[in-house]
């Protein structure tokens, strides 16, 4: 069956521009996931326009982020000293924005609303209904799978967003869900209709983050040629849970006092969500178990720098308390980089269990030094796990995504037409 592609696709991303730096404030995965479908859906012959928040009164309205994909930052609020749990109170201003900028056009200017996270689900039913065009959803994280994981100390996830996920899933037309894991929380946390439901794993640019030559990478940020790395890259945040990352290797030295002279900690990134409020928290955490000579931290890095890391490293750490994918996970092993990850949400998919690298159920450091040290002291193991890393990576493509996008775009334009059709 051959999929009928829209001509434009408004894609909402209210609290983060597809534009900004993965690993601090609020970028991560997301941003790659939006920025990386929407070019392949404009190679396609796609149009795709983003809405986000404007953040700054320098930004201009529009900017062309591919050839095809051009990203709208709409007045909301003031431009700066806004947090993630402030934007409620703005949606109503966001979403005038974006009515707005559709009324300048002839009626039916876009086809489908992809929305992403439930800020831009709330904007995003209000625009399908203005437009009469279906409204697909991707959450990305969810509040009640995110509460029931809480790193200790963090703060739960507000009654406002569990309304409104709620809401929005009713609402929508289509649900993306990253694993079948999220799918099945979708439908038994959420109510969600399982036929409006579907599973479409993320992907993974191979093209950028594929394995190189390790030696080099270890020149380009001055670590010595002989060092034991371990990584660990994204937002510096409890629910990122770096300190368990810290706490493993200050229980290796424990353990094995010579290997303070080869131990390297790359830590990159940058603070984000609670751990804005405690923007030194890491380093402090370093000298309190007197690791800082063996910890680097480095700011967030992209493109071919984030490649370096990643080449880098031994064995790249992924603690998190959730992670709807992980997709540190995949670009860390599409360098050929092994992975010791948390045993939830989509981890267990990311990652390959004993063949591309170690999941480890909670965060014991015992259990975290044991995984580590299982790696990256057992260089040829570490090896072996590098070239099947590499493999389990290429399963997954931004190429394969975008293409069962555009079908679950096709699906729920046949669906709709046929409901709103019926009541006419």
């Amino acid at each position: 069956m051959t999929t009928e592609l829209p001509r434009r696709v408004a894609v909402l991303s209210v609290h983060t521009s597809p534009t900004e730096q993965p690993g601090t404030g609020d970028a991560g995965g997301m941003n790659v996931y939006v920025a990386q479908t929407a070019i392949r859906m404009a190679r396609r012959g796609v149009e795709v326009e983003i809405f986000t928040r404007a953040t700054s009164s320098e930004q201009p309205p529009t900017v062309e982020l591919a050839p095809g994909v051009t990203v709208r930052f709409v007045a909301a609020g003031p431009f700066e000293g806004l947090g993630k749990d402030d934007l409620p109170a703005q949606l109503c201003a966001f979403t005038a924005g974006v009515l707005r900028a559709e009324a300048r056009h002839d009626p039916g200017w876009y086809d489908v609303v992809h929305s992403h996270y439930w800020l831009s689900g709330q904007v995003g039913w209000l625009a399908r209904d203005r437009w009469g065009v279906p409204l697909v959803h991707t959450a990305h994280t969810l509040a009640k799978v995110k509460n029931a994981a809480l790193a200790a100390g963090d703060t739960p996830e507000p009654r406002v967003r569990l309304i409104g996920e709620d809401q929005v899933v009713a609402e929508a037309d289509r649900l993306v869900a990253n694993t079948e894991i999220e799918a099945k929380q979708l439908i038994e946390l959420y109510d969600a209709d399982p036929r409006r439901t579907v599973t479409i794993p993320p992907g993974v640019d191979t093209d950028r983050f594929r394995p190189g030559d390790r030696a080099a990478a270890r020149a380009a940020l001055d670590l010595p040629h002989d060092a034991v790395v371990l990584a660990f890259v994204g937002r510096i945040q409890r629910l990122k849970a770096p300190d368990v990352l810290l706490r493993a290797a200050a229980e290796l030295l424990a353990r094995t006092p010579s290997l303070r002279d080869r131990l390297v900690v790359l830590v990159a990134g940058g603070p984000s969500g609670s751990g804005l409020a405690e923007p030194t928290s890491l380093q402090e955490l370093a000298a309190e178990l007197g690791v800082t000579d063996v910890v680097r931290f480095l700011p967030p890095r992209g493109g071919d720098e984030l490649v370096t890391v990643y080449r880098a490293a031994d064995v790249v750490a992924v603690p998190s308390h959730n992670e709807s994918f992980g997709l540190v996970a995949l670009e860390a092993q599409a360098c050929g980089t092994p992975v010791v990850a948390t045993r939830v949400g989509g981890l267990p998919v990311a990652v390959a269990d004993g063949r591309s690298g170690l999941l480890v159920s909670g965060h014991d450091i015992s259990d975290w030094a044991d995984a580590l040290g299982e790696l990256a002291l057992d260089p040829a193991r570490c090896e072996r796990m590098a070239g099947v890393a590499a493999g389990h990576a290429r399963r997954f493509s931004w190429d394969r995504t975008t293409d069962a996008l555009l079908g679950a775009y096709d699906e729920a334009r046949a669906e709709f037409r046929a409901r709103e059709g019926g009541r006419r």
